[in-house]
């Protein structure tokens, strides 16, 4: 698995929030699937429609990152 990149600072470390704002480390495959960083963990809940950098401030749709 291609990991996509942060179009700002071109990371590919992102995470995504939910209604609690607790954050979960995530990747962006290169087929625009959100995978969590560590496979054990449950993405129920959590918003997946829009992923955040967490090297700058960039917040978007996976759609919008950027490949290698």
């Amino acid at each position: 698995m291609k990991k996509l990149l942060c179009p700002q600072c071109k990371i590919a470390a992102m995470y995504v929030k939910n209604a609690q704002g607790e954050r979960l480390l995530v990747y962006v495959s290169d087929s625009g699937e959100i995978v969590p960083r560590k496979p054990e963990e449950s993405m129920e809940g959590f918003d997946l429609s829009e992923v955040y950098c967490l090297g700058c401030s960039w917040k978007g749709m996976p759609g919008r990152m950027v490949k290698r």
